[in-house]
């Protein structure tokens, strides 16, 4: 009798810890999930990753919780605003682009067979700031219509060992859930630029993931995903990240018919009166794109200025401010310039 109870008593011992143990390891994992840093940024990405797939009209694929994160980067090329005829000048660019990028990625039938030609797997946009290589890599993925990657650096840094890598995978592994997609990097030399003996350990293995997994692609000619990059230092790239880049194109500064193509797509469609496009533009030597923009938009403020000094002076003016005239350029090039010599 007393060996039955005893029994019984242990039993009810076990049962007892192994509940405790049940409860524990339960609060040990919510607690642990409830303290991740990165779950708001998992959850924000997973809502975000189903508003692509609606959008896009593709069904929500699976994803890790790695690819979930790199989810927030994602572009949908519907949403935007930037095509060929938005950017002023760069014809030839733009034709080996459409060539060479964009037409692989729509037709990817026409480049299967043989081995001449394969759709490109890497291409660099570099140049002086301003000049619109940001803008050409949007523009190409609105023309293709691929999902645009916009890939930062700051994303991919984890303070979880092993963490980096991971996400780096998952920037391949979602392109090619989502191809076809392209993978941009806006001043890859900060990302992988020569590796030297100081780099820390976590930026190398990233830039090793990241060239291994590229190459993968680079041998899928199934795979309708392309790197692109963008940079101000093409020389402080290391060299086997520019052998992955076969096609490059150096986006210098507009000369004077490209000056008056930018000028006419900036102000196109704003209210304007008897602009003299070439004479601004010859005065705009050594501008950049982002720089002739710039002098529109300050222009732009005077037909404001005048208007609200009527204002104050009794006169109203129907019809909102007047016309952006040639005076009003030539004021804000003369400022422009001021400040540009100034500040150098």
């Amino acid at each position: 009798m007393r060996k039955k109870s005893a029994e019984g008593k242990l039993v009810q011992e076990l049962v007892l810890y192994a509940a405790s143990a049940a409860i524990s390891c339960l609060a040990m994992f919510v607690g642990l999930r409830l303290l991740d840093p990165e779950r708001p940024a998992a959850k924000k990405a997973l809502e975000h990753k189903k508003e692509i797939a609606r959008r896009l009209g593709r069904p929500l694929v699976q994803t890790n919780h790695y690819e979930d994160v790199i989810a927030c980067d994602v572009v949908n090329p519907d949403q935007m605003d930037v095509k060929f005829d938005s950017i002023g000048g760069l014809e030839k660019i733009k034709e080996s682009l459409f060539e060479l990028v964009i037409l692989p990625l729509q037709r990817p039938e026409l480049f299967s067979h043989g081995k001449l030609l394969r759709p490109q797997k890497g291409v660099l946009l570099y140049g002086p700031p301003g000049t619109g290589k940001t803008m050409l890599a949007k523009a190409i993925a609105k023309e293709s219509g691929a999902v645009f990657i916009n890939v930062k650096i700051s994303n991919l840094m984890s303070k979880w060992f092993g963490d980096a890598q991971k996400l780096v995978a998952a920037v391949f592994s979602l392109a090619y859930k989502l191809q076809p997609a392209i993978i941009f990097i806006d001043e890859v030399d900060t990302f992988l630029g020569q590796r030297r003996s100081t780099d820390l350990e976590t930026m190398a293995n990233m830039k090793t993931e990241f060239m291994s997994l590229w190459d993968g692609f680079t041998t899928d000619q199934n795979a309708r995903v392309m790197v692109l990059a963008a940079t101000n230092r093409p020389k402080e790239l290391d060299a086997a990240i520019l052998r992955r880049f076969p096609q490059n194109f150096e986006i210098g500064l507009p000369n004077l018919t490209e000056r008056v193509k930018i000028l006419k797509v900036i102000l196109k469609g704003e209210r304007v009166d008897d602009i003299e496009f070439e004479k601004i533009a010859s005065s705009c030597d050594g501008f950049s794109g982002s720089d002739l923009f710039e002098v529109c938009k300050q222009a732009a403020y005077f037909p404001v200025r005048d208007l609200l000094q009527d204002e104050k002076n009794g006169k109203i003016t129907p019809g909102g401010p007047r016309p952006l005239t040639q005076s009003d350029l030539v004021k804000a090039l003369s400022q422009f310039s001021m400040v540009t010599r100034a500040a150098s």
